[in-house]
Formats: structure tokens, sequence, C-alpha cells
């Protein structure tokens, strides 16, 4: 079945969430030692409890990854200015945003598919804002046809609404759409079970008890789309 549209995942698919993350959690920590008197450790806990304590209460919405909320909720735990959860937030993505670098082909594959008549989507969790800021940072907007956010589709991956109004936006059926991503749940169990073909960013080469197609370059997805059904599992 010939692919017409390809939908990828943005975080640790498209750039390196977690060597982002790493840098701007560092300034936090630094923040949290000046402003609020917290160690690192003590810090990190903090922060933990936070985020599991959000979770908990407010289960798997696009608003559980509002920094901002966690920030405020960490510094009235503290007794602190509430103006500090600002600039925290501020901190955390400024220093997150300039650190992105796009993945290796990351560019060159979504203008190629462009070039070749096959649409380009998004699906992803998180707030629309930010995933389209990403987006632009990254040099990858103009290659983009449409996005589907956790927020916009009002549920978290592996959610079969999100996938569902990606297949809407993509206009095309869902067994002709392919979702590339980095979760084995979320980026190919998830789309597969919908009707989508799916492809698991494995850069590491990292095992699964589950055989999926896989790549370890974001390079090899053109070579993917051929007149051949993809299978999900051999």
């Amino acid at each position: 079945m010939q692919i017409q549209c390809v939908i990828f995942d943005i975080d640790n698919t498209l750039y390196s969430y977690d060597a982002a993350h790493a840098a701007a959690f560092q300034k936090l920590t630094q923040f949290a030692a000046e402003r609020l008197g917290i160690s690192g450790a003590d810090f990190q806990a903090l922060h933990r409890q936070t985020n599991e304590a959000l979770k908990q209460r407010m289960g798997p919405v696009a608003a559980v990854h509002n920094r901002l909320i966690r920030y405020q909720n960490l510094v009235e735990q503290r007794g602190g200015d509430l103006g500090l959860a600002l600039e925290m937030n501020e901190l955390y993505w400024s220093t997150l945003l300039d650190a992105m670098q796009p993945n290796d082909g990351a560019v060159g594959t979504l203008q190629a598919l462009r070039e070749r008549g096959v649409r380009v989507g998004i699906g992803t969790d998180m707030t629309a804002r930010l995933q389209l800021v990403k987006l632009r940072r990254l040099g990858l907007l103009p290659w983009v046809d449409f996005i589907v956010s956790s927020e916009e589709a009002g549920a978290e991956k592996p959610s079969p609404a999100l996938y569902q109004l990606c297949v809407e936006k993509a206009g095309v059926d869902a067994q002709r759409c392919l979702f590339v991503g980095d979760s084995l749940v979320k980026d190919v169990l998830g789309p597969a079970g919908c009707g989508l073909q799916s492809l698991w960013f494995n850069p590491d080469g990292q095992r699964s008890a589950v055989q999926v197609e896989q790549i370890r370059s974001l390079r090899e997805v053109p070579g993917h789309l051929d007149d051949g059904e993809m299978n999900q599992e051999k």
C-alpha cells in the first residue's frame, strides 16, 4: 500500500529531548540553589514528587506537561514568591530551545518527502504552542502540513483519539499513513492498532520482544515508502 502521509513524533525523534532537557534541568537546579535555597539532590526529589502528584491529580491530559504548573506547585510548597515560578518556566524553556539540534537527517528527510508529494504530519503529546515553537526553532516547520497535539486531540498517546485525528487531517486512509517515532508503545504499537503503518526510530538499537519495522536514522524513512505494505510483525 503506497504511503501518502508520514507522521512524525517530535521529542526524541526529530531532536534529542533527553540532551536538551538535561541542559535545561541543570540550569533549573542552579536557579533552585541560588533563589530557593534548595540543594541539587533535594530539588530533584521535590521536583519528582511535585510532578507525580500532578499526574495523579490531572491524569493523562496535555496540561500535565505544563511546567509552569509544576513550578507553581513547587514554589507553593516552599512558601516562596510565586513570581519565581514564572522565572523557572522561562529559564527551562529558553534553555531547552537554545540547546535543541535537529537529529541527523531530520530536515533533509522532511524536505525530501514533501518534494515527492508525500504529506508530512506531526503527532505529539504536549501543548500545541510549544511543539510549534520547537518545530520552528529546529527549521522543520516549513515542511510540515499539519500537527496533532494531545492538547488538541484531548488525549495522550497511545489513545486512539490522537491517531484518528492524525488520519483525519492527513486526508487519506489510515493504512496509507506511516507513523514514525521513538516510543515502541506510543509511536509504533499504538498507531498500528488504529490501522496505520508504523516505523520505530531506534537509533541506539534497543531490543524488543515485539518484532517491528525499525530504523537507526531518519534518513532511512524515504526508503520505506514503497508499493509493498509494511508488516508490523514478522
